[in-house]
């Protein structure tokens, strides 16, 4: 999730545009009980659905892909060019066989940026069909730039030299250079701006921010429990069980790994924010509970697949009032909040900080304009499905996200799927205009969307909160229930999503998942088509 100030981040992923963010939008100021299926619904086809690979398994898929003769192969029946080359980020498996590999592009040495693609094959290995980022031939006229048209290194703290691209995402590809300006940004967390700008003119093309402020007791969840290690009187929040996920404390700090959490009798925490390590408790539970949700649910072990646990931090800055992932150090970041007195640190926010992680190793949204809309909703549709999983009593499973964490002051929720406009900015249904509204505004279409798919239009309650969700056309959405509807977005972002997807393209995406999941003109395909025309999507 973003922070209370909803920031951005997009770091480089093997020469990919890539995002994370923060719980909340830069600049906002602080202050399982599931419709069931109906009676025409379609059991999943199973062969459509994720297989459960183990992290070797994974990495056995990626070899495989990354050999030069099948990169070749692919690259000829594609009719790239010969300077461009394809290299692998991931591997999905279905399990009937079929595969989606997503590579990254270089020209002539240059890392293509918004040029990836995901090439589908069935078991037998007979390509099946591609989807592309972009459409364009990956051509420029030449890749010498002029040196008096190159960006000068930033002077601040973790700036980066400007390094040459070609920028694919928008009309022709283009010469350019991507420089990323570090320093820290205005709600304290730290800055990472990529800037692109044309080699020849030195006009700026675009710009995204790589940072995006997204037994113990816990203090939003009760009595939890929690994988460490260590014996006698020397223990760690470090859950083997799980990859290796580690919390620390930054102990109000704003850099470096931070220090272990220790504890001499393996019984964390007080349930208060008091006790430094409540916050600990409550992260740590965060990350345990979001990879069991992926491997148990999406059959995906770890965050990018490769059995490799992630790191959180906790008690970052004073008063910092939000909480981002970062994919330089793959690690969640928490503040305590106003006052010092409200960790950002419940399930929902957990959840969504490592949800960006998934984000950025497979589909790579770029974080702005639509498809960093659909960046931030993924985060909040996944850390639903996790709330829902978990169907924990103190912190019930709903469509609300951040209600725990009293970001306004008031009590409300930071967002609100069934509604998304109730929280007085975000979008509620596309229009021509949603590319420029902040993506944690813009995410509203999809968190909507998501809504309406798995519970319908209308007033419903749910575990004890109430919803009224609308439609732009007053037409009645019947839902098919959060287990479906997430299977749907999950498919459709790894293997029918790139960097450069807006709404119309998650459409797409999410027919194609459903069609997989449940055949062609099923009720869920036409849940999905029904639920998007509901919020303006056509």
């Amino acid at each position: 999730m973003r922070h209370l100030n909803k920031k951005q981040r997009v770091t480089r992923l093997s020469g990919a545009l890539v995002a994370t963010a923060a719980l909340v939008a830069a600049g906002v100021t602080a202050g399982t009980a599931n419709a069931g299926p109906g009676p025409q619904e379609s059991a999943f086809q199973q062969g459509a659905l994720p297989a459960q690979l183990s992290a070797g398994q994974h990495a056995d898929l990626v070899k495989t892909a990354d050999a030069p003769a099948a990169k070749a192969a692919d690259a000829e029946a594609l009719g790239l060019g010969p300077k461009e080359k394809l290299h692998v980020k991931d591997v999905i498996k279905n399990k009937d066989g079929a595969t989606h590999t997503r590579y990254e592009r270089t020209y002539d040495g240059l890392p293509v940026l918004g040029g990836d693609l995901v090439v589908h094959k069935a078991k037998s290995g007979k390509r099946t069909g591609v989807t592309k980022a972009t459409k364009a031939e990956i051509t420029v006229a030449s890749t010498t730039a002029a040196a008096s048209k190159k960006p000068a290194t930033p002077k601040a703290k973790g700036s980066e030299a400007p390094r040459k691209v070609v920028w694919a995402r928008d009309g022709e590809p283009t010469l350019a250079w991507e420089t990323v300006v570090g320093g820290t940004q205005k709600s304290g967390a730290p800055n990472r701006m990529h800037v692109i700008t044309d080699a020849s003119s030195g006009k700026k093309l675009f710009e995204f921010q790589g940072i995006q402020e997204g037994t113990g007791e816990s203090q939003y969840s009760g009595s939890v429990e929690l994988g460490t290690e260590g014996s006698g009187s020397s223990y760690t929040l470090t859950d083997t069980a799980r990859g290796g996920n580690t919390t620390t404390d930054l102990a109000n700090g704003e850099s470096g790994d931070g220090e272990p959490l220790t504890d001499d009798d393996d019984k964390w925490g007080d349930g208060t924010a008091a006790d430094k390590q409540t916050a600990g408790v409550d992260a740590h539970y965060g990350a345990g509970v979001t990879w069991d949700y992926f491997k148990d649910v999406h059959g995906r072990e770890g965050i990018a697949g490769d059995g490799k646990g992630a790191a959180s931090r906790v008690h970052y800055g004073d008063n910092y009032v939000n909480a981002f992932w970062d994919d330089s150090c793959f690690c969640m970041t928490y503040g305590d909040g106003e006052g010092n007195k409200s960790p950002l640190t419940s399930v929902d926010v957990a959840a969504h900080e490592m949800s960006h992680g998934v984000t950025s190793t497979t589909a790579g949204l770029v974080y702005a304009g639509e498809s960093g809309g659909l960046n931030e909703a993924t985060s909040d549709i996944f850390a639903a499905g996790v709330e829902f999983k978990v169907d924990n009593k103190t912190d019930v499973p709903d469509y609300l996200v951040g209600e725990r964490i009293d970001i306004n002051g008031d009590g409300t929720p930071l967002r609100y799927m069934d509604e998304p406009s109730k929280d007085g900015n975000s979008l509620d249904y596309w229009d021509s205009n949603a590319g420029g509204v902040d993506v944690h505004y813009s995410s509203g279409i999809a968190n909507h969307f998501f809504y309406l798919l798995s519970e319908g239009s209308g007033e419903k309650e749910l575990n004890g909160v109430k919803y009224n969700s609308p439609t732009a056309d007053g037409s009645k959405v019947e839902g098919i229930g959060i287990e479906k509807a997430e299977k749907i977005w999950f498919k459709a972002l790894t293997e029918f999503m790139t960097s450069n997807t807006d709404y119309k393209g998650a459409r797409e995406a999410t027919v194609k998942a459903a069609n997989g999941l449940f055949g062609e003109g099923s009720a869920e395909t036409k849940a999905v088509e029904a639920a998007w025309t509901g919020v303006k999507v056509s």
